[in-house]
């Protein structure tokens, strides 16, 4: 572009959107204008951004016009109905929700895996599932090594996942279970403090939850191999952020453990945190507000040939949401993109 681009950030009040204004100022994206939008009863709030406030106007159908860029956090629905809205007026969307993920004209974009799917997008591009994208940045340089047949993953993720309502739910249930009064659950179907759901989303008629089917078919649409089998088993825990799993790989060829470790180690965007002798592992509290995805516990199975077991954890809403949405369209300008076709 001529031009520094008019970015909108859509669903810039929440928890997303807040962390998307607060990424783009951290990594001096290039903008001309930046314009926060939310819904119409959020217009006319104040949102952060550098050394003053932005101030929120409400998105509607008319929104677009002279916008060249839209990040956009503000559910499927809302996503479902102003993206092809915003692709149409010429601005190109990266969108935070699962509404476009599967979608065979959207490509689905961690930038450390594929940037290459950019190249054919038309008008919009989806940002994965938080637990996914982790786990890809995690893969990529084993599957590039090795070739992974299958994955057995277990996530343990954290409530701001779910967004701000979840949080205050576990900050109220901890204060009530600490003063002796019972809880109220009104965001999960249980109790969260204390406790652990084996149920994100709604279930599905196999029996898995909707959050294990998206890590499965996303993981085959990002590294674009049909012959990766996943399965998953996602669980909600009493952390408010940063998602941890716990991964098993088998592949082709035989990876050691230092094979795995050095093959992670040059890998952007990845900390290893591997040293048990000195207890030291990746956690959630460690690593709440940073970039990088931390991978440890990385040791063969002995059960299978070529196995590899494995630790991750990330930032859900940073790397998870935010960051990889702002790499994306830093992407698109590296790579010429910004643009409808």
């Amino acid at each position: 572009m001529s031009k520094n681009p008019v970015v909108a950030v859509c669903g810039a009040t929440g928890a997303v959107g807040r962390e998307m204004l607060k990424v783009l100022e951290q990594r001096d994206f290039p903008h001309s204008e930046i314009i926060p939008m939310a819904s119409a009863r959020s217009a006319g709030k104040k949102v952060p951004f550098k050394n003053g406030e932005l101030t929120v106007v409400e998105l509607t159908e008319d929104s677009f016009n002279g916008v060249d860029l839209a990040l956009f956090s503000a559910g499927g629905s809302t996503s479902e109905k102003f993206a092809p809205i915003a692709a149409k007026s010429g601005c190109v969307v990266v969108d935070n929700s699962s509404a476009w993920r599967m979608n065979d004209e959207c490509p689905l974009v961690v930038p450390e895996v594929n940037p290459h799917d950019l190249d054919w997008h038309k008008g919009i591009i989806a940002n994965p599932n938080c637990s996914t994208i982790q786990m890809m940045v995690a893969l990529k340089p084993i599957h590039d090594e090795a070739r992974i047949k299958r994955v057995v993953v277990s996530t343990y993720q954290a409530v701001s996942g779910t967004g701000q309502k979840a949080i205050e739910e576990l900050e109220n249930q901890v204060r009530r279970l600490m003063s002796g009064q019972p809880v109220v659950a009104d965001v999960y179907p249980h109790q969260i403090a204390f406790n652990c759901l084996p149920q994100i989303d709604v279930f599905m008629d196999n029996g898995y939850t909707k959050e294990e089917m998206k890590m499965v078919n996303e993981t085959v649409k990002i590294m674009g191999d049909a012959s990766i089998k996943v399965t998953a088993t996602c669980v909600r825990v009493p952390v408010f952020y940063g998602h941890s799993e716990a991964v098993n790989i088998e592949t082709e060829q035989k990876l050691t453990a230092d094979d795995v470790r050095a093959l992670l180690a040059k890998f952007p965007g990845i900390t290893v945190e591997d040293y048990p002798e000195k207890k030291a592992y990746p956690m959630p509290i460690n690593g709440a507000g940073l970039d990088d995805t931390f991978v440890g516990r990385i040791r063969e199975d002995e059960t299978i040939e070529n196995g590899i077991n494995m630790w991750i954890v990330s930032d859900n809403i940073r790397k998870g949401a935010a960051l990889n949405t702002v790499q994306i369209a830093e992407t698109l300008i590296q790579r010429d993109l910004l643009r409808v076709p």
